[in-house]
C-alpha cells in the first residue's frame, strides 16, 4: 500500500482501550487519519465528539463499517476479549487490514485460522502488544541484546496490584470460557509476549492459577514458569492480590543483574488525557530508574523512553512498505500456545512440553 495520504483507520470500540491506547496515536501520527469510531454507546459517542469534533465519524455498528470497508484501510479491534477474533475475522473478510487487542483469539488453533485467513486475503493482521514499547522493557531488551548482563539465567517479570475487593460483574471476571476472562488472559498476555519477544517460543510451561478473592470465578493470582531453548527461564507473576509489590523486572545474568520497580509512565499519562506528541513523552523521572550491576557494584540506569507510538509507526511501515510486522504473528500464536499450556499445567499439576513449532 503505497502513497502518502494518511491511512484511514476505523476504531471498533471506545472503552478504555480505544480512548486511551489507540485513538490518541491514530490521531497524533501523520501516517494515520482517525476516520471513524464504532460505538453504539451514546455516552462514548459523545466523548468522541467532544475530543475529536466532527472530523471523526461515529458509526453505530461494526456491520455498517464492514459494508463500507472500501472507505477505510485499517480496522482496530478494541472490544471485550470474546469479540476479538470474530470482529477481526469479519474485518479481514471485508478486505481491511487489522490491528486487534490481545489476546487475539481464545486458542492457538483459532489464532492460526485467523493468520491463514489474513494470508489468503493478502491483508495484515497484527496484535496490539504495546508493552513491547514500555520504557523499562525497551531497557531490558537493549541490555540483553548488548550482552551487558552476560548470559541471561532467569528473567523475572511482574504485573502486581493490590485490589483485595474484586470488581465482580465485569467481563474480565466472567467464568464463561468464551469470555476469555481471568488475569492470565489479561495481564499474562503481556508478560508472556515479552518473554517470547526476548527469548523465543518456550519449550516447557509450568503454571499455578489461583482464585484467591471471595466470589471470584476466574484466576486472579497466577504464576507461569517458562523454559526457553538454551535454558533461559522466565518466571512471570500476575496478581490482583499482592499486598507487597515486587520488582517489575529482575533479570539475572552471568555478569550482572537489572532490577526495576514501578510501572511504565505511558498508561498513566494516557489515562490523564496527555497526548503522545507532548514534550518528553514516555520519559521516566530519575528516582524511578532501575539499577544494573552486582550486590557490591550497582548503579542507576536511565530508563529508555516509553514509545507506544512506535507500534503504530511499525504498522504504517508494514502497510506502506511491506516492512516486517512490529509484532510477528507467529509470536502472538506462541503466546496463545503458552496460555493454553499454562491452563493445562495448573489444572493437571504437571509441566507441559510444547510441540515443535
Amino acid at each position: 500500500m503505497n502513497g502518502t495520504r494518511p491511512l484511514r483507520a476505523a476504531l471498533i470500540g471506545y472503552g478504555l482501550g480505544g480512548a486511551a491506547f489507540h485513538a490518541p496515536f491514530l490521531e497524533a501520527l501523520p501516517d494515520f487519519e482517525l476516520a471513524a469510531v464504532v460505538t453504539g454507546n451514546p455516552e462514548r459517542a459523545s466523548a468522541v465528539r467532544e475530543r475529536y469534533g466532527d472530523g471523526v465519524e461515529i458509526v453505530a455498528a461494526a456491520t455498517e463499517l464492514f459494508d463500507r470497508s472500501d472507505e477505510f484501510d485499517l480496522a482496530v479491534v478494541t472490544v471485550p476479549n470474546r469479540f476479538h477474533a470474530p470482529f477481526a475475522r469479519e474485518a479481514l473478510e471485508a478486505g481491511l487490514h487489522v490491528v486487534v487487542d490481545k489476546p487475539f483469539a481464545g486458542s492457538a488453533a483459532a489464532g492460526r485460522e485467523l493468520a491463514a485467513l489474513a494470508e489468503a486475503r493478502g491483508r495484515t493482521l497484527c496484535v496490539f502488544q504495546n508493552r513491547r514499547w514500555d520504557g523499562d522493557f525497551r531497557t531490558v531488551r537493549r541490555l540483553v541484546a548488548d550482552g551487558e548482563l552476560g548470559d541471561v539465567l532467569r528473567f523475572e517479570s511482574r504485573f502486581e496490584r493490590w485490589r483485595p475487593q474484586p470488581a465482580l460483574g465485569g467481563w474480565k471476571e466472567d467464568a464463561d470460557p468464551a469470555a476469555l476472562g481471568g488475569i492470565l488472559f489479561d495481564l499474562g498476555s503481556h508478560l508472556v509476549d515479552q518473554a517470547v519477544a526476548l527469548f523465543g517460543r518456550p519449550e516447557r510451561v509450568y503454571a499455578e492459577l489461583d482464585l484467591s478473592r471471595p466470589g471470584v470465578a476466574v484466576d486472579d493470582d497466577s504464576f507461569v514458569a517458562l523454559t526457553h531453548a538454551g535454558g533461559v527461564r522466565s518466571h512471570l507473576w500476575m496478581s490482583a492480590t499482592a499486598a507487597d509489590i515486587g520488582p517489575r523486572f529482575r533479570v539475572l545474568g552471568s555478569k550482572a543483574a537489572y532490577v526495576k520497580y514501578g510501572m511504565d509512565v505511558q498508561e498513566a499519562a494516557l489515562r490523564a488525557g496527555t497526548t503522545p506528541d507532548a514534550p518528553d513523552w514516555g520519559e521516566e523521572p530519575a528516582e524511578a530508574w532501575g539499577k544494573v550491576g552486582t550486590p557490591d557494584d550497582a548503579r542507576p540506569l536511565r530508563t529508555m523512553p516509553g514509545a507506544y507510538q512506535d507500534f503504530y509507526r511499525g504498522v504504517a511501515a508494514t502497510l506502506r512498505e511491506g516492512a516486517p510486522s512490529p509484532v510477528p504473528l507467529a509470536e502472538s500464536i506462541a503466546v496463545l500456545e503458552v496460555i493454553e499450556a499454562a491452563r493445562q499445567s495448573s489444572r493437571e499439576g504437571v509441566v507441559v512440553s510444547l510441540p515443535p513449532a
